[in-house]
């Protein structure tokens, strides 16, 4: 009976599909999304059948039902997709496939695929670098790059410097978030765990608008891995052990993918030093304690996707506690002494004086094409950034107390459009809005506010293009509108105000003058209206040459550092005096990259010129005694300035087992009226690498780095200071740089097939293979110890 009742089930339905109208037909064209190009010989897929576009990209189904049917269209260099269609209700249809979509989807590399610009000097980290420098810091890893620096407070304070610009003259990007995190301290690093990225661009300059006008230094630009559209689920986890401060540090990420485009991912890290050492002593108090996380989910979908991230970082630093000083004859003998005054047993402890740092970051995103237009994105994020300073105080009890206590919280919305639907031309615009409140806890702290309270509100819009004259010539140019207002709440003590001259030019923003202490309370408002431009061309000729040159107009509005700063600065152990009447820094840089590359060599050469109005300046002045101490004053100054540099490198493939690789740069900072010296310029410095390679020994590699660092002979002049010991004024050298030093480096890896989906890499690495004793201009504990004997690092990664 049960079969029976199946054969007239059957039955009934051939009746019914025969009774169906198959003499439908659907026509239609398969284009490509991007730009409205008729895709030849793209196929469609249905019941077993398959149909072919013609030359037009045109095509035509004959003999379908009245039914729903999916359609599966393809094409080369596509992801494919299916359109289910009621044929009943539809007889044309275009199919859209995104032709370009793996391009948009790679992963830059140095020296090739796509570039943040056309014409500006710029430069990328790959994966492999990054995990080199998995346990260290951002600032360690762009060195790795021609024209990029550091300035240092220790070995854990690292700040980039790109072409001799540093805080906030150089912008970072973390995943497309602008990090505010109190850049214009010296001695506040970024704070960016930099597992997080897959990719780093360096955009040496202002050229890329879209992230904005005042990257006077430049931009960095941190990418994560993109997830494929595909069932997948890999991670990696990365474990070093340091020999110098005797720790470890583990980083984790995980990434699933789904094939109709969702993807979650995830990253963690843990990293915890003890006291560095200097081939000599102990640095005490230098060890390092961090953790970090992100977590990032959304969808792709080639018509539109939505991203979602939230990142944490945490980190306990301390500072050298022969660093802390409270007169200037403690600095005097410590420039003198050639050895720190304070030099214990190796601990793990952290103690005073350290920095206690609390960084949230989180965004979402949504993106969405339109049918030959283009791509529309738009963006909020949220950052909120807590820093204590911890000293060493009078009391037990008040050292426990931050001397500094500053929570900054910041609200960013972007929207952007790009018109990128012709083949010879796209354009972008884009505006932003951003509010930032600052908030200095004094009551927390039972110490003056070094940066006040204040309000924050930015409005920004660019627009850019890019224009292909030929397939040898390129040109781009663009410019911006920024809009920065500023509300702040300012203590002065009366003598200060006084000493300043701002009685007669700022009377109208007092509005206490009988605070408790000799002290006016003010309300200064301060607005800037910035331009920026860019225009530059790219030109390849002869196969492997490539020139590159960019003009760009840069203005950046004062920090509030730079406006406010008034007073003892603990973890910087200074004096620090802001200016109220500082104008907009004006930058006009002009930049050439002339290259050639090809499989066996490559070179590059990039000179620059930068020539900035108004440019701010932090240098020693003085020294000014207090209840704590006597310390060094630095004030902050404008004065019109110039740099004038060149990077350059070069590659050559001996052979399928050796290589080198050759950097060098150079740059001279002046003041255009005096022809003093820049203060913080970086030395001239030259890099050269021999690498052997052998992938039959399981991808083996080696190479022996030499680095050679030349003394900075121009710097600006020292500052005669009251010596008690003396009883006289005395010549304290703070400017003074250390001698030229040389060091070599050592790296080794193999990777292991541990199975078919798993792989396993081991590296070695030895900074400082000699041990050798130096010091380094641009590292603010110079005076008081030597830079970082001989470290060991072993590094083990495991693909899953």
């Amino acid at each position: 009976m049960k079969g029976l009742t199946l054969i007239l089930v059957f039955l009934i339905s051939v009746r019914i599909l025969s009774a169906q109208d198959c003499e439908q037909s659907l026509t239609g064209r398969v284009i490509d999304f991007h730009d409205g190009v008729p895709l030849e010989g793209a196929t469609i897929t249905f019941n077993n059948q398959m149909i072919v576009t013609d030359s037009n990209g045109n095509y035509t189904i004959d003999g379908l039902c009245a039914l729903s049917y999916a359609f599966t269209v393809s094409h080369e260099d596509c992801n494919s997709q299916v359109f289910t269609l009621d044929i009943a209700k539809v007889s044309t249809k275009n199919f859209y496939l995104e032709h370009h979509l793996n391009e948009l989807q790679e992963v830059k590399i140095t020296g090739k695929d796509r570039t943040e610009t056309s014409s500006a000097q710029e430069a990328t980290l790959d994966q492999n670098t990054i995990e080199k420098y998995s346990s260290a810091t951002l600032g360690d890893a762009l060195k790795e790059i021609p024209g990029v620096s550091s300035l240092n407070t220790g070995s854990t304070i690292v700040k980039p410097i790109i072409q001799g610009l540093s805080g906030s003259r150089v912008l970072i990007m973390n995943n497309n978030v602008r990090m505010q995190d109190m850049e214009w301290g010296d001695e506040h690093a970024p704070n960016i765990d930099i597992n997080t990225a897959g990719s780093i661009t360096v955009v040496k300059g202002a050229s890329a608008l879209q992230y904005g006008g005042d990257a006077i230094g430049g931009i960095i630009i941190m990418k994560p891995n993109r997830v494929p559209a595909k069932d997948t689920l890999f991670g990696k986890t990365t474990f070093s052990a340091m020999s110098n401060g005797r720790g470890t540090a583990t980083t984790t990420r995980i990434a699933k993918g789904y094939e109709n485009g969702w993807y979650l991912r995830g990253q963690g890290s843990l990293k915890l030093l003890g006291d560095f050492e200097a081939p000599d002593y102990v640095l005490s108090n230098t060890g390092v304690y961090e953790k970090g996380a992100s977590f990032a989910f959304g969808i792709h979908k080639f018509e539109y996707g939505l991203d979602a991230f939230y990142s944490f970082y945490d980190t306990e630093i301390a500072v050298l506690s022969a660093s802390h000083i409270g007169n200037p004859d403690g600095l005097i003998a410590a420039i003198n002494t050639g050895q720190p005054r304070i030099i214990r047993d190796f601990t793990y402890e952290i103690s005073n004086p350290k920095q206690e740092v609390t960084h949230h970051l989180g965004t979402i995103k949504y993106y969405k094409r339109f049918e030959e237009l283009g791509k529309w994105t738009t963006q909020y994020d949220f950052q909120h950034n807590q820093r204590f300073e911890f000293d060493i105080r009078r009391t037990e009890e008040r050292s426990r107390r931050p001397s500094i206590d500053l929570e900054l919280t910041t609200h960013t919305f972007t929207s952007e459009f790009e018109f990128d639907a012709k083949p010879n031309y796209s354009l972008k615009t884009g505006v932003l809005l951003r509010y930032q409140d600052n908030f200095a806890d004094a009551l927390e702290t039972g110490a003056r506010r070094l940066i006040p309270d204040y309000d924050r509100y930015e409005m920004g819009a660019f627009f850019t293009g890019e224009f292909t004259i030929n397939e040898s010539l390129l040109l781009d140019a663009g410019i911006r509108y920024d809009y920065t207002y500023i509300d702040a709440k300012k203590f002065y003590l009366q003598s200060r105000w006084d000493e300043r001259g701002y009685e007669n030019d700022f009377a109208d923003i007092v509005i206490d003058r009988e605070v408790t202490g000799s002290q006016l309370l003010t309300n200064p408002i301060f607005d800037y209206h910035n331009i920026s431009s860019t225009i530059g061309v790219q030109y390849s000729f002869k196969k492997h040459y490539q020139l590159r040159a960019n003009y760009a107009l840069a203005q950046r509005a004062p920090n509030p550092a730079e406006l406010f700063s008034d007073g003892l600065h603990h973890s910087a152990a200074r004096i620090e005096i802001g200016n109220i009447r500082f104008d907009s820094e004006v930058s006009h840089k002009l930049s050439i990259s002339l290259q050639k590359n090809n499989e066996q060599w490559g070179w590059e050469i990039s000179p620059y010129a930068n020539f900035i109005e108004d440019f701010i300046i932090l240098e020693p002045t003085g020294d000014l005694t207090t209840i704590r101490g006597s310390f060094p004053v630095w004030e902050y100054r404008q004065t019109d300035a110039y740099l004038l540099g060149i990077d350059a490198r070069m590659y050559a493939n001996w052979s399928k087992y050796w290589q080198t690789d050759h950097n060098f740069s150079l740059v001279k900072g002046k003041e255009n009226d005096s022809n003093v010296p820049l203060i913080n310029m970086p030395a001239p410095n030259v890099t050269n690498k021999l690498t052997f390679l052998c992938k039959d020994w399981f991808n083996f590699q080696a190479s022996l780095e030499s680095r050679y660092t030349f003394r900075q002979n121009e710097f600006p002049p020292n500052i005669f200071v009251f010596s008690q010991n003396a009883g006289e004024e005395v010549e304290l050298e703070i400017n003074t740089p250390p001698d030229a030093y040389h060091l070599l480096n050592f790296d080794t890896s193999m990777l292991f097939k541990v199975n078919k989906k798993n792989d396993l890499n081991i590296g070695l690495t030895i900074n400082n293979v000699l041990n050798t004793r130096y010091r380094n201009y641009l590292n603010r504990l110079r005076y008081f110890a030597d830079e970082l004997g001989r470290n060991i690092l072993l590094r083990i990664s495991i693909n899953y």
